[in-house]
């Protein structure tokens, strides 16, 4: 009886050590993002790997729309496309991995079964396909995933000079966002001034060194980028929001008014920011009425409330024009927007004021 015995505790070891040779270490995933007219997307696109509802990045496409990554055992995701390390797992796709092989003969795609690859783009709409890997003897393609434009603002997000880059030039650029996906701002700069240089109408590759340049602190270098960015191709919107927006953090306020202006003449109808920044400039070159006219078009375009400062700002300009009821107004509306804002308190107590001028009857 003692020999049996140890027989089937010996085979059942084996079974388990089979199992385990078995258990899956890594699963690779690739697929392509195409715009409707099956060109690739201009700008790279951040892919996101969603399961059950959290989103974690996971690459980010070539020149080519072309995007892969891999998600290993030890719970880690790795990219051909910028070979950055994505955030960690979420928690159900972390037990998979780190379980013992005894309950999970495939750990990472029975984890991976329920979850969708995810397309981003600025100016696009979000788009997603399921991601169906049975088992590491599947390729792993995923198919091509379509960006559909938001309006008018999603071509504007695209150049129309990217599609005339060089094979050279496109190299470097994909080098360069490799580095940038790493955060390794000085190889970025150093690719870029590669790409425009072979191609100086590259005019996203300026954007990109221009950002590059705004990570290492050197905000003039970054707008002058920028400057040849919206030279290169006027109607590619990314420069003109990135200028304004150092112009106002630089309290630049003629050219934070000029910049968002032009801005808001390339599309009026999508960029509350735009209209956010101009209020602000006006305001603070005593423009007021213009200033209270960019507040009040800023608040019907952000539909969805993503811009709360602006019921702020027009409560500021209102103020001044000693129209108090109004001004409490929309003081309230950004008070209940961002109750833990850090300017909250200063907000309430001028909201008391407010009231209590008002109801004194003082001039409006």
């Amino acid at each position: 009886m003692r020999v049996r015995t140890l027989v089937i505790s010996l085979t059942a070891l084996a079974g388990i050590s089979a199992m385990r040779a078995q258990t899956e270490l890594v699963v690779f995933v690739s697929g392509d993002v195409r715009l409707e007219d099956g060109t690739a997307p201009p700008d790279a696109v951040q892919i996101n790997r969603v399961c059950n509802g959290r989103s974690v990045l996971a690459a980010r496409t070539d020149s080519m729309g072309h995007f892969s990554f891999s998600v290993s055992a030890g719970g880690k995701s790795t990219t051909t496309a910028d070979a950055g390390e994505a955030p960690p797992q979420a928690a159900d796709l972390n037990k998979a991995l780190n379980a013992s092989s005894t309950q999970y003969t495939n750990p990472i795609t029975t984890a991976l079964r329920d979850c969708e690859v995810q397309a981003v783009l600025s100016g696009f709409r979000a788009a997603s396909v399921p991601l169906s890997v049975r088992d590491t003897s599947d390729d792993g393609r995923v198919g091509t995933i379509i960006l559909h434009p938001l309006e008018r603002s999603g071509a504007l997000t695209v150049s129309v000079t990217t599609a005339a880059a060089p094979p050279a030039a496109k190299r470097a650029y994909d080098k360069a966002m490799e580095s940038i996906a790493r955060e390794k701002w000085d190889a970025a700069e150093s690719e870029l001034n590669k790409a425009v240089k072979i191609y100086p109408q590259f005019a996203i590759a300026w954007y990109q060194l221009g950002l590059a340049r705004q990570k290492r602190n050197a905000l003039p270098d970054a707008m002058e980028a920028w400057t040849e960015a919206r030279k290169q191709d006027p109607k590619y919107i990314k420069p003109y929001e990135s200028l304004a927006a150092a112009a106002d953090h630089k309290q630049d306020w003629t050219a934070a008014e000029q910049y968002s202006r032009d801005w808001l003449q390339l599309d009026p109808d999508d960029f509350a920011a735009a209209y956010l920044i101009n209020a602000v400039a006006n305001a603070n070159l005593n423009r007021i009425e213009a200033a209270e006219l960019a507040a009040r078009a800023g608040l019907r375009t952000d539909k969805d409330h993503k811009m709360p400062r602006l019921n702020y700002v027009l409560g500021l300009i209102l103020m001044q024009k000693q129209e108090y009821a109004e001004a409490a107004r929309y003081l309230r509306a950004y008070l209940e927007m961002v109750p833990s804002a850090h300017d909250a308190r200063m907000v309430r107590e001028q909201v008391a004021k407010l009231d209590r001028l008002a109801q004194a009857g003082a001039p409006h």
